[in-house]
C-alpha cells in the first residue's frame, strides 16, 4: 500500500466524495483506511461509569483504500504515487514522489 499514516487524502467516491482528511490509521491486511472526519457513524451509548450520561457519539469507520487518493503537499493536487531510489550514506532508499510535480511526498525529505 502506497498510503501512510499522516498523509492527506481526497475521497473520490461514496457519501463523503470530495472531502479531504488526514489518515489516522492504515489497515494493510484489509486494504482499508481510517481518515479523520470522514465516514462517521453515530453510536448510541448506554450510561456507564466511564460515561455516566450516555448519549450519542460519532465514531470513524474505515473506508477502502481505492476510494481515496493522496494529495501532494507541494502542488496541493490529487495525484498518483511513484518511487525513486535515493542514495543516503551509501544506502539506497525508496522515496515516494508525486507523479505530477516530481517532488517528494514523504515528510522526512
Amino acid at each position: 500500500m502506497k498510503l501512510k499514516k499522516g498523509d492527506q487524502v481526497l475521497v473520490i467516491t461514496g457519501k463523503d466524495q470530495g472531502k479531504r482528511g488526514t489518515i489516522e490509521q492504515v489497515l494493510t491486511k484489509e486494504n482499508r483506511l481510517i481518515v479523520s472526519g470522514i465516514n462517521l457513524a453515530k453510536r448510541h451509548l448506554k450510561p456507564s461509569r466511564k460515561n455516566p450520561r450516555g448519549g450519542i457519539m460519532e465514531k470513524p469507520l474505515s473506508l477502502d483504500a481505492s476510494n481515496a487518493v493522496i494529495v501532494c503537499p507541494h502542488c496541493s493536487r490529487p495525484t498518483r504515487i511513484g518511487y525513486k531510489l535515493v542514495e543516503v550514506n551509501g544506502k539506497k532508499n525508496k522515496m515516494r514522489i508525486c507523479k505530477k510535480c516530481n517532488e517528494s511526498v514523504d515528510k522526512n525529505d
